[in-house]
């Protein structure tokens, strides 16, 4: 919630007036929650103050899971609530005592792997603090190609014509021959970032993500688009992270504005393409797949984006509701032109992806485009 929100839901308020507990709601509902799972997150918040406001002192400096209240028929309140509550109070240890409340802080796992698991939206500050020294420290594998180019090699595989050639000079009177292989190199690694409303949870651990992978290796493009596409591999490429990030945001214009996938990816063929997806690049994009414009020349944009790279890896964060359905018209233009469709939304499935990229070379598709 930034300061214009807070304006627009004053204004709201004084329109509405605070005559009717029902009123207010909606008011600041309409201006404060903009996506489905926020709602239960502002429920629990406005019921907890107005309700019953001595809750408030209790709750404020607790750093658990889970609190329960026997007024409130035990019903679970957040630990995102509970830590934008506990922010600033020093007095509130003395209430932990009180019969009312009842603190759940038992785990049966330990703290590394409740952290990998743990969904990026559901992580306290603390949590993404280690959350992203740990992005710091991942290592994807490299994977190699061979490339038109050869080198020495020691083992009888194809004959080097020209060194062999070049020693028969040196002793006319015999001729060894000399061998070679192709030279591998590792593919251009390109990503494509969705930084849209529907996608600010994820897309600050998105930005560290990439700069771990743009300081790892060589031959990295990353890019970010909502509603224009900015590329921020430059950025991405100073070694100090918080400097990295204050770049970069400061470089994107549209940060958790709308969403236009089609519009983007048409200038990224255009403009883009030619210089950042040579030599049979992997591309990996990760976005939702919800675009305000209804899918508009989304489909023939990933049809030419497919054809363009070695592989095309999608990573979507709804992929982790087991429910999912592909109905949206957006992730239906999407998903057919897709080499890889994996879910990202905690530490674990930015591992696992090390598996995708990790495969031979052999089980790569080649461009029919470059």
């Amino acid at each position: 919630i930034g300061p214009g929100k807070v304006l627009d839901a004053i204004k709201a308020v004084e329109l509405v007036g605070i005559v009717s507990q029902h009123d207010l709601y909606w008011a600041l509902f309409s201006q404060f929650v903009n996506r489905y799972d926020q709602r239960e997150l502002f429920d629990q918040a406005f019921h907890i103050f107005w309700c019953n406001p001595h809750i408030m002192e209790r709750v404020m400096g607790t750093m658990l899971p889970t609190v329960r209240t026997e007024q409130d028929d035990l019903q679970e309140v957040s630990r995102r609530l509970s830590e934008a509550m506990a922010e600033g109070s020093e007095n509130s240890k003395a209430n932990q005592n009180s019969e009312q409340i009842e603190f759940d802080a038992s785990f049966t796992f330990s703290d590394k792997e409740v952290l990998q698991e743990k969904d990026f939206e559901d992580m306290s500050a603390e949590e993404i603090a280690q959350a992203k020294k740990a992005i710091e420290q991942l290592r994807l594998p490299i994977m190699n190609v061979s490339t038109r180019r050869f080198q020495r090699s020691e083992t009888k595989r194809q004959v080097d014509m020209r060194t062999t050639l070049r020693a028969s000079l040196r002793s006319p009177d015999s001729m060894p021959l000399r061998f070679k292989k192709p030279k591998p190199r590792h593919p251009p690694l390109v990503m494509l970032c969705d930084i849209s409303g529907s996608m600010s949870q994820y897309s600050r651990m998105f930005l560290h993500f990439m700069h771990a992978i743009t300081n790892d290796r060589d031959r990295v493009h990353c890019l970010v688009f909502g509603t224009r596409l900015t590329n921020i591999s430059r950025y991405l490429k100073h070694r100090d992270i918080d400097v990295a990030v204050d770049k970069s945001s400061d470089a994107v214009k549209d940060w958790s504005g709308g969403t236009r996938i089609g519009f983007c990816l048409k200038e990224f063929n255009r403009f883009w393409s030619r210089r950042v997806l040579a030599q049979g690049a992997v591309c990996i994009l990760i976005t939702d797949g919800l675009d305000r414009e209804e899918a508009e020349g989304l489909e023939k944009e990933m049809d030419r984006l497919s054809k363009s790279t070695r592989r095309l890896i999608w990573l979507n964060p709804l992929l982790r509701y087991e429910g999912f359905e592909p109905k949206a018209k957006g992730i239906k233009a999407i998903l057919p032109y897709v080499d890889d469709f994996k879910t990202v939304h905690n530490l674990q499935s930015l591992m696992s992806l090390s598996e995708v990229l990790s495969q031979p070379a052999e089980e790569f598709h080649y461009p029919l485009s470059a």
